[in-house]
């Protein structure tokens, strides 16, 4: 499968700057990470993609859809794939918000409040990535998804830390990461 990271959001851009929270709930992307998600969706056009699957935050919503745009198919919102909850930014939007926001996409599967309420354990992402990783490698041509995902969804899955609006390629059929380091 194709693992793409959001483009940078308002929330990347001052925390890179200060190191510090700023404070920023459910962050859009900034101008550079829209313009990251036209590159990726140029990038993967001829890749034969036929599903995406997408992370109910804003940018990474905004991240998945001119890659949607320009191959014709539908996004599929799975909180699954959303960040781990550890910041400002990892608080969401609720569903009806996003609904109206998005009224191209269903989320009727999701609930109202789909984020958690308190710090989410990196053991608990590091299970949500296992569940992933075992529903895609079940899946026929699983190689032809694209996931719209986060820093920490994508390390705790692949061990490997991605920058924004990077295309990751990984096979969900290998063994999970041994080792991840949430240093970045």
């Amino acid at each position: 499968m194709i693992l793409l990271r959001h483009g940078q959001s308002e929330f990347n851009l001052l925390f890179t700057a200060t190191r510090r929270d700023p404070g920023i709930i459910d962050p859009r992307l900034t101008e550079l990470g829209h313009s990251q998600a036209e590159q990726a969706a140029e990038a993967l056009t001829h890749e034969g993609i036929e599903r995406i699957i997408v992370s109910p935050y804003s940018r990474a919503l905004q991240t998945a859809a001119p890659v949607a745009a320009k191959l014709g198919i539908p996004v599929y919102v799975n909180p699954i794939v959303a960040e781990r909850y550890a910041f400002s930014c990892d608080v969401g939007s609720p569903a009806s918000h996003l609904a109206r926001g998005w009224p191209h996409h269903d989320f009727s599967h999701i609930d109202e409040i789909w984020w958690p309420q308190i710090e989410e354990p990196a053991d608990n992402v590091i299970a949500r990535a296992a569940l992933f990783r075992a529903e895609m490698a079940a899946l026929p041509n699983w190689s032809r998804t694209l996931v719209v995902s986060h820093w920490g969804f994508i390390l705790s899955l692949t061990g490997t830390s991605v920058m924004n609006g990077q295309i990751l390629r990984y096979d969900p059929t290998q063994p999970a990461p041994a080792e991840i380091s949430w240093r970045h």
